[in-house]
C-alpha cells in the first residue's frame, strides 16, 4: 500500500514535467540531477543551493545589490529567484514543491526541471544575460551600452558553462 501524499511530509511525490513521479525524500542536498525512468534526466534545484552554483560569486553580489526583491521571506536576490525567472519562461518544464515541513529533507523548496542540470545551467546564464541586457539599455551612457553589446557578442554560454562547471566540479553524480 502506498503512502498518502501528503504536501511536502513523508509521501509527499513530484508530478515530473515528463509525466513520471518522484518521491521528494529520494532527493538529498547533493542531487543536481538524476535519470527518469522516462529515458531523460532532470535538474535538481533546493533553496539552499546558493546561487553561485550557476553564477560566479561577484556576479551573484552585483545581482544582490542590484536587484530589490518584494519578497519578506526572501529579501535578497538568490536561488529561488533564479528558479522563478526559469519557471516564468519555460512553465511546462519545472515543477516546484514546498517541502518546508519535513525537517528531514533540509530544503523548503525544491524544483525539478525536464532538463538536465548542465541545461538549466545554460537556461539560467542565457536568462541572467537578458536581464543584463535590458538593465544595460536603460544606461544614459551609450558608450556603456555599446561596451556591453560588443562584450556579449564574444561571450559564449555554453563555453562559459562548461568551464564554470569544470572549475567548480559541478559534473552530476550518477544517480538514479
Amino acid at each position: 500500500m502506498s503512502e498518502p501524499r501528503v504536501p511536502g511530509g513523508r509521501g509527499a511525490v513530484l508530478d515530473l514535467p515528463c509525466g513520471e513521479q518522484k518521491r521528494v525524500r529520494e532527493l538529498d542536498l547533493g542531487k543536481r540531477e538524476f535519470d527518469c525512468s522516462c529515458g531523460g534526466s532532470h535538474a535538481v534545484v533546493m533553496d539552499v543551493h546558493p546561487p553561485d552554483r550557476f553564477l560566479p560569486e561577484f556576479l551573484v553580489d552585483i545581482l544582490q545589490n542590484t536587484i530589490e526583491t518584494t519578497s519578506e521571506d526572501m529579501p535578497e536576490f538568490g536561488t529561488a529567484h533564479l528558479m522563478g525567472i526559469v519557471l516564468e519562461e519555460f512553465p511546462q518544464s519545472v515543477v516546484s514543491k514546498d517541502v518546508s515541513d519535513d525537517g528531514e529533507l533540509g530544503a523548503g523548496i525544491v524544483w525539478v526541471t525536464d532538463f538536465d542540470s548542465r541545461r538549466l545551467h545554460e537556461i539560467i546564464v542565457e536568462l541572467v544575460v537578458e536581464l543584463m541586457e535590458h538593465a544595460v539599455s536603460h544606461a544614459d551612457d551609450d558608450s556603456v551600452i555599446s561596451e556591453f553589446e560588443s562584450q556579449m557578442l564574444q561571450f559564449d554560454v555554453s563555453e562559459f558553462v562548461e568551464e564554470y562547471r569544470a572549475q567548480r566540479d559541478l559534473d552530476p553524480e550518477p544517480y538514479m
